[in-house]
């Protein structure tokens, strides 16, 4: 079991910037991948980055160039920076946690945290 909390949401100006923030209640080591994903009202949850344990980072292509995944320490795994936000950003954002066990791959989300890019 992975326990995922997100942090950093809040109302920001278009073209402003948030980091999110993800703590996991294990160890980033035993998880093999991270992910942000976004749900807006009447959407689909969509793919937002993702970083494995190897270090490679993957952006939808809506957000390259202005958003950074990352990973911090032990305590705050991973982070979202976002720039350049855009109204279309707004949305509540979930840490995923990938854990694989033998051919099963567990996903573990958190409870969310709201982004809203308004003027």
């Amino acid at each position: 079991q992975v326990q995922l909390v997100e942090s950093g949401g809040g109302l920001v100006w278009p073209g402003g910037s948030l980091r999110l923030s993800c703590t996991a209640s294990r160890s980033i080591d035993s998880i093999n991948a991270m992910a942000w994903y976004r749900q807006a009202p009447g959407r689909e949850r969509e793919f937002v980055a993702l970083i494995t344990s190897g270090g490679s980072i993957n952006y939808a292509d809506s957000v390259k160039d202005r958003f950074t995944m990352s990973r911090g320490n032990a305590k705050i795994p991973v982070y979202l920076q976002m720039n350049n936000l855009k109204p279309e950003d707004t949305a509540v954002y979930y840490c995923n946690a990938r854990v694989l066990s033998g051919l099963t791959v567990n996903n573990y989300w958190g409870q969310g945290t709201q982004v809203t890019v308004s003027s």
